[in-house]
This record gives C-alpha cells, sequence and structure tokens, in this order.
C-alpha cells in the first residue's frame, strides 16, 4: 500500500497531466478518452488477450476501412502499442510465460528466414516495407495469441469475436452489392476499393469473409453451445455464404467447400455420397455465384482453359523462375509483383500476382523457406486434429468443454478452407493462416494439459500424431 502522501501526490500528478492536455487540445472528445483510459488500461492489464485479439480482428478484417468513419482514429496502431506495452508488462513480472511448440520453432525459422532475406531482396525497400508495415506484427502477434488464449472462456471469445467481425465486413459486402457500390468488372464486390483498401480485390475479400465461416459452423453444431452461439452461427453462417458469393471468387467458393467438407466428413460415413454432395454443392454455388458471367474467367472466355486460369499457370510458373534464381532466399518479401516482368515468358502489359499461397511462399522466401513454410502447416494440422480428438465429448468426458472442442473443430475446417481457397489466393504472408497456427498452439497446449491431469498414462499415446 501506498502512504497518504504519495496517493495525493499522483492524484494531483493525474490532475495537472488532465488539465495539461485539456488545455493544448480542447476537445471533448479528448477529454472523455482521458476519463476514460484508466478504466480501459486496467481492463486491458487484467484482460490482455482482449487486447490483442482486437488488434488481430482490426489488422485482419480491416474493420476500420469497412467502416470509414473509423479510420481517422487509428485504432490498429493504438491497439498495437496497447497490445505491446501490456505484454512487456506482463512479460516484466512473470504474469505469463511465451508459449514454444515445435510449430512455433518452425515459425521462428521461418519468421527469421524472411527478415534475412529483406536484406538480400531484390526490392529492398518494398521487402523492408512490407516487413515493417505488416509482418512483423503478424510475428509479434502469433507469439502473444499463442502464449494468452489459455481457457476456454478465450476461446469461446476468439470463435464469437471472429464470426461477429466476419458478418460485419459481410454486411458491408451485401450493402455494396445491392446498392452497386465499388464493383470490380460491374458484377464482382469489394470494399473500399476507391481508396485502396485491402478489401478492393474481391478475392482477397473473399478468403477473409470465408475464414470466419468455419467459426460459424462450428459454434452451430457442437453439443451444449448455448442458444446464443448457435443463433450467432447460424445467422452468421449464412451471411457470410452469400457474402462470399458476391464476391464471384472461384478460390473462395471452393473454400467454402473444403470448410463443409470437413464437416460432412465427420458426419457422413460414405465417401461416395460425400463427394457426390461436394460436386453438386460447388455447381450450385457456382451457378448461383454467376461465375460465368464474370468478365475474366466466364464463359465469354472460350476453350478449356479460359484467360483467367491461363494467367495462373503463367504466373506459376514465374514464381519458379523466381525460386530458382533465389533458391535460398528468394527474391524478397512482397516482391514478386515487382519481379514479374523479368521471370515471366507471358507478358500482359501488366505485371500480376501470383495468385497463390504456395507459390508465393516458394517465390518469396526461396525453396529452403518454401520448406519450412510447408512443415508448418503439417504440423498445425496435425496439432489441430489431435486437439480435436483429445477435446472431443467422448474422449474428454466430464471434463469436456464445448468452446474447447468447438474452437478445435473450426480450426481443422479452417485450414483445409485456407488451403484449398489459398491455392488460388495470395496469402503467405497475411493474416489468416497466422491466426490459425497461433490459435492451434494455444489450444494444442489446452488439450495436452487437459489430457494429462485427466490420466497420467495418456500423454504418450495422446501426443501420438497420426492424422
Amino acid at each position: 500500500m501506498r502512504s497518504p502522501a504519495a496517493q495525493i501526490g499522483l492524484a494531483i500528478a493525474a490532475t495537472l497531466l488532465v488539465a495539461g492536455v485539456a488545455y493544448l487540445m480542447p476537445s471533448p472528445a479528448v477529454l472523455i478518452a482521458l476519463g476514460l483510459a484508466p478504466l480501459a488500461a486496467y481492463f486491458a492489464f487484467r484482460n490482455p488477450f482482449v487486447l490483442c485479439l482486437a488488434f488481430i480482428l482490426f489488422s485482419f478484417f480491416r474493420l476500420h476501412e469497412a467502416f470509414p468513419v473509423m479510420y481517422p482514429l487509428k485504432i490498429p496502431q493504438m491497439l498495437a502499442i496497447g497490445t505491446l506495452v501490456v505484454l512487456a508488462v506482463h512479460l516484466l513480472f512473470r504474469r505469463i510465460e511465451i508459449a514454444w511448440s515445435p510449430e512455433l520453432k518452425l515459425f521462428a525459422m521461418f519468421f527469421c528466414l524472411v527478415t534475412i532475406g529483406m536484406f538480400f531482396a531484390t526490392g529492398r525497400d518494398i521487402a523492408i516495407g512490407y516487413w515493417t508495415d505488416t509482418y512483423v506484427k503478424i510475428g509479434l502477434m502469433v507469439f502473444a495469441i499463442a502464449s494468452l488464449a489459455r481457457s476456454p472462456a478465450d476461446f469461446a471469445l476468439a470463435s464469437r469475436s471472429i464470426v461477429i467481425a466476419g458478418m460485419s465486413v459481410a454486411y458491408v459486402a451485401l450493402y455494396n452489392s445491392v446498392n452497386k457500390i465499388d464493383l470490380v468488372e460491374g458484377t464482382r464486390v469489394s470494399i473500399g476499393r476507391t481508396f485502396g483498401s485491402v478489401l478492393g480485390d474481391p478475392n482477397d475479400l473473399s478468403l477473409v469473409l470465408a475464414f470466419p465461416l468455419s467459426f460459424a459452423i462450428s459454434l452451430v453444431i457442437t453439443r451444449r453451445t448455448g442458444w446464443f452461439d448457435r443463433v450467432l452461427g447460424g445467422v452468421g453462417g449464412m451471411v457470410l455464404v452469400a457474402a462470399v458469393i458476391a464476391t464471384q471468387s472461384r478460390g473462395g467458393l471452393l473454400g467454402m467447400v473444403a470448410v463443409f467438407a470437413v464437416y460432412g466428413a465427420q458426419r457422413i460415413k460414405s465417401k461416395a455420397l460425400l463427394i457426390s454432395i461436394g460436386v453438386v454443392g460447388l455447381l450450385g454455388l457456382f451457378a448461383v455465384a454467376g461465375i460465368s458471367g464474370r468478365q475474366s474467367g466466364g464463359a465469354a472466355e472460350a476453350g478449356l482453359v479460359d484467360e483467367s486460369a491461363e494467367g495462373r499457370f503463367h504466373a506459376w510458373g514465374a514464381a519458379v523462375s523466381m525460386a530458382i534464381a533465389h533458391p535460398l532466399t528468394g527474391v524478397g518479401l512482397n516482391n514478386y509483383v515487382a519481379n514479374y516482368w523479368f521471370y515471366s515468358t507471358w507478358w500482359e502489359g501488366f505485371a500480376k500476382a501470383v495468385h497463390s499461397t504456395w507459390f508465393s511462399a516458394l517465390a518469396e522466401s526461396g525453396f529452403l523457406g518454401f520448406g519450412i513454410f510447408i512443415t508448418m502447416i503439417v504440423r498445425m494440422v496435425r496439432t489441430a486434429m489431435r486437439a480435436m480428438r483429445q477435446l472431443a465429448p467422448a474422449a474428454a468426458g466430464a471434463a469436456y468443454q464445448p468452446a474447447a472442442y468447438s474452437l478445435a473443430q473450426a480450426l481443422v475446417a479452417g485450414i483445409a478452407g485456407f488451403a484449398t481457397s489459398g491455392t488460388f489466393l495470395t496469402q503467405a504472408f497475411t493474416w489468416p493462416i497466422y491466426v490459425l497456427l497461433a490459435l492451434s498452439v494455444a489450444v494444442g497446449r489446452y488439450s495436452d494439459d487437459l489430457w494429462a491431469r485427466r490420466s497420467p498414462a495418456a500423454p504418450a499415446e495422446a501426443a501420438g500424431t497420426g492424422v
């Protein structure tokens, strides 16, 4: 306890600080913010995962770009600073321990390789700019999420928040579609294209929208979830499916089908029936989305392989050529487009994106980085599947936690959706896969600890990674 004199001194100092700021910036909004700051700081230090999750939601879903009224507030920057400060204080006083696992070791190796490659990039300024703007934040937040998400309450908050954020972006997408705002090629919906938003590309928007779908479905089908979660998941799932359809992204539609296929595989024993349903569902989605009416990749482009698909093949070939020329570090982070002219055998008059997560990792991190990247994803899949088995009602018994099992299911389906849609979308160095990685590590740690407490003899058996 501080002495009365110290408490009076702190009160006087705080009063002078508020008075000084109010004099320099006489705005009601500033005074309100100052008044709420102590409460916000107290809440953040007591609940660091909430602050970290908020930063992830704004960075991944670009909520401040979907709702431009928030753009001037610099919310992602404020959340980033707050998260780092809170993490530093908790680490200083040893209130949390940094998570460490085989998946995180592989990620650390990949991150270091990409960072080193940044200095050998063909366009060093481009690589350094993307690293400082985005990738270093991803690197920090992977460890933050994996370390701070530790309980079923954290898992429930993560699942619900991801679905709600996805619904918010889906609402804007559907609003734009109905009102013919920011349409690409006259039919494909986007968000914030006029001011250069990441969501301005329908393909990237489709992945942002498809990402929360696995979480929404899991909330609906997981045993013993509450009515709120079921309603949220049901409504969210329908809204997200409609919004992905509005993007007319073939990669996004394939990702959705992959998500449904994972859940279907757990409940439909006949593989022939499952495949039949999947094919019919995919054809139905393509028809509803009006893919044939697209200007690019639609029925207007004749031939077995349309011009859009042919462009992807050439883009992938250029990626391979880049990796052959720079096998250890690749051409550098975010440098694919800048190098397209030099390595492509097919030129349309403009540089194309690689349109593939896998070829993006290959081109921009080389063969070494690509191998680490793939190994990291394989380990992540095995961890998520092991957690799903351990946390299932039959295995967990009385220790069953719906929130933890729901998240594990969502991660398995989400990884499948990402791997499918990511084959046609450029997402090797953006948020989705790394959020899945961090949450997989978090739920894996929880499930392993739970299994170890249930039976001392079980961990060795449960740790088996057969998929």
